[in-house]
């Protein structure tokens, strides 16, 4: 009996533990739904001591950015809000990026990281994929379900029949069919990226991975040691999908990344087929595009043109 005291609360502690490093790897930024008899919100966002407006239109999520001064924000590419369902029943909130002064005969598909939202993406971490625009790509990014307007809870599960649903929506618009179809993923989304271009490597192009762990359990283990590993389930994992893809891969990872540890862009590599190639780059976390827009645009040209 007083084995059984000891074991019952340690098993609590250790199941209590275990949901807790499950719940570690999504950190979303919840919007508020706009009232149905509202025609717009607007939010005030502020960003390195500047302020700027966003203005939602309802229903379609639609932005417009406003300047201190009143004045619309002007970019070189058109921002597209949609709203799409996912395979779990959530409608999901995306932005589909077109260079204005480019005919795209590229379109990168792109899965964000753990944190945030679309917003926070696009004015906090504003150098994450836009600079890519420049370059003529035109670029779909999206909130998986339980961030921004996205509908339901952020789980692992969701997160994955998201990626796989976007992918879906994707392939079935005009502008996208006569493009390559690549997709960029980074942080999480890149550990996702591995996992959904492997099941899907009929409706890809190719496939880019940028600062990205190559397991749940490896990812837990830096942070937690044996307990880490022993605790975290995995669902699904980056470096074993990545043994059976077979198309095009480019792999990008900082040796400065102080989040995701180089090491782990090394594995995905090694258990990764050929073509392939590993972009090592300075600079933070899933900061490749911000410092190295040019030489990643040529790399994504150069991988498909292996085909």
């Amino acid at each position: 009996m007083t084995r059984m005291k000891i074991i019952l609360p340690l098993l609590t502690v250790l199941l209590l533990t275990a949901c807790s490093f499950n719940k570690v790897y999504l950190h979303p930024i919840k919007l508020s739904q706009i009232p149905p008899d509202k025609k717009e919100a607007t939010m005030t966002v502020h960003t390195n001591n500047d302020t700027t407006l966003v203005v939602f239109q309802s229903k379609t999520f639609q932005p417009t950015f406003i300047s201190t001064t009143n004045d619309t924000l002007k970019h070189n590419f058109t921002i597209e809000s949609i709203v799409f369902k996912s395979e779990n029943g959530n409608c999901l909130n995306g932005w589909f990026l077109k260079p204005k002064d480019f005919t795209p005969t590229i379109t990168l598909l792109h899965f964000h990281g753990n944190a945030g939202c679309l917003l926070s993406l696009f004015l906090h971490q504003f150098q994450t994929i836009t600079p890519l625009l420049k370059y003529g790509f035109q670029i779909f990014v999206f909130d998986y379900s339980g961030f921004g307007f996205s509908e339901g809870k952020a789980t692992r599960q969701n997160v994955l029949i998201d990626g796989n649903s976007a992918l879906t929506y994707l392939k079935n618009r005009d502008d996208v069919k006569n493009t390559k179809l690549v997709i960029y993923g980074q942080s999480l989304g890149g550990h996702l990226s591995a996992v959904v271009a492997q099941q899907r490597q009929a409706d890809i192009d190719g496939l880019v991975v940028e600062g990205a762990f190559s397991s749940h359990k490896d990812v837990a283990a830096v942070y937690a040691g044996f307990l880490g590993r022993m605790l975290v389930s995995e669902k699904y994992s980056a470096s074993k999908s990545i043994r059976t893809y077979i198309k095009p891969l480019l792999i990008i990872h900082s040796t400065e990344d102080k989040v995701i540890p180089f090491k782990m862009g090394q594995k995905v590599y090694n258990n990764a087929n050929e073509p392939k190639e590993f972009y090592i780059i300075k600079e933070c976390h899933i900061c490749g595009p911000a410092f190295y827009a040019d030489s990643i645009s040529s790399k994504i040209e150069n991988m498909l043109r292996t085909r």
